[in-house]
């Protein structure tokens, strides 16, 4: 999406509040819980939609959680 909107990492980062290197383990995968309110001023930035953002691998221990999860 940054490539799509021509957009470096260090410009998102810094629309959004965040540090860059917050946004490197977004974009890395390595975050297993992202808040709806950086969600939104990520989708906000880009101009995009969560889906256009986000992508869902099964694991079965998402099964396993609370309801409240």
């Amino acid at each position: 999406m940054l490539a799509h909107r021509t957009m470096t990492s260090k410009h998102l980062a810094g629309q959004m509040g965040i540090s860059e290197t917050q946004l490197s383990l977004f974009k890395s995968g390595k975050v297993r819980g992202v808040r709806l309110g950086t969600l939104a001023k990520m989708c906000a930035v880009l101009d995009c939609l969560p889906g256009d953002l986000l992508t869902y691998r099964f694991d079965p221990g998402d099964l396993q959680g609370d309801a409240d999860d």
